[in-house]
């Protein structure tokens, strides 16, 4: 049996989605004609996860980036990452106060519910690095003493593809802990038309008003965790899928531990968005390839022959079975 008919269309669950329609509707009024792309964009929020916004410039990665930040009542900061930013002017520095003859630590940009980190990949490695600590253990260690970022705390970064002068390409390691790459793609021509009606009507980032507080933030994302079962034949289902990247001849560095998790925290969110108490094997399908295909590194040979991580992932989805029955 799938889900559980008692929990289904209850009122707390109905109440969720209602509000996850909200902001998505919200975010929607800047980022015209992309309900999908914003509706993975705040799965991606919602599963306290870290989220990276890669395409060509002006389709709107910095507005997407700022309209979830003007959506909730919570703390922001943007950092625009040069090749001259330091680790210190993301994390913070230790500071010499002489009324008291000793360091004090003045918490950096880092310190803010939602950090938009626009072109990333511009910064040095060196300062990329600063963000590991933070984006895995929500933790900033300076002299020692470690300090604590506040919750939720998400990072949104922006990074330009084409662009290859000046920049700098993301390490493994830190491309796994964004839970979802997604692209934005240019929009339809109706919604391109409505973009340039906005510029009359005003529907612009800094017009945009909260429509949320952080503690119901808080509360929508404990809300998941508590409330949406995933049966054990779907937890098989994807550590099925992350398997099979790893088992590819084309495959390097397939699908990490973390990133099946990063991929049922979605699902659980995608879940409670469409009014569900259950996790189904559409929602694993619906963000395997926002979760799963920047996890992926590809042997130089395939890269020559033109193959891509999306295409893995898609071959994993066809080649794995889907669960018929679901057994709570």
């Amino acid at each position: 049996m799938i889900g559980n008919p008692e929990m289904d269309g209850n009122p707390e669950m109905d109440g969720f989605a209602q509000r996850f329609d909200r902001l998505v509707a919200n975010v929607s009024r800047v980022v015209q004609g992309k309900d999908q792309v914003v509706r993975a964009a705040l799965s991606c929020v919602l599963a306290e996860g870290h989220l990276l916004i890669e395409d060509v410039p002006g389709v709107g990665k910095t507005s997407l980036a700022r309209a979830i930040a003007a959506s909730v009542a919570l703390t922001w900061n943007r950092i625009q990452f040069t090749p001259d930013l330091l680790p210190t002017d993301v994390t913070g520095v230790s500071v010499f106060d002489q009324a008291t003859s000793a360091f004090s630590f003045r918490p950096g940009p880092v310190f803010a519910n939602i950090v938009l980190a626009d072109e990333i990949n511009r910064a040095s490695p060196k300062t990329q690095s600063a963000l590991l600590e933070v984006m895995q253990e929500h933790t900033v260690t300076t002299d020692a003493t470690v300090y604590r970022v506040p919750r939720p705390f998400v990072v949104v970064a922006t990074q330009n593809p084409i662009d290859l002068e000046g920049t700098y390409v993301l390490p493994e390691a830190q491309l796994d802990r964004f839970l979802m790459r997604i692209d934005i793609g240019y929009p339809g021509p109706e919604a391109e038309a409505q973009v340039l009606r906005s510029e009359k009507d005003e529907a612009t980032v800094l017009h945009l008003s909260p429509i949320m507080t952080g503690s119901e933030l808080l509360e929508m994302i404990e809300y998941v965790k508590r409330t949406v079962d995933v049966a054990p034949a779907i937890e098989n289902y994807i550590v099925s899928l992350c398997s099979h990247t790893r088992s590819l001849p084309e495959v390097r560095l397939g699908v990490s531990p973390r990133g099946g998790l990063a991929l049922l925290r979605a699902a659980r969110v995608v879940a409670a968005g469409a009014g569900r108490s259950y996790v189904t094997p559409d929602d694993i399908k619906s963000m395997a390839q926002p979760v799963l295909a920047h996890r992926i590194l590809l042997r130089p040979d395939a890269e020559i022959q033109g193959r891509t991580p999306a295409e893995v992932v898609a071959r994993a989805l066809q080649a794995v079975p889907v669960p018929r029955t679901l057994v709570r």
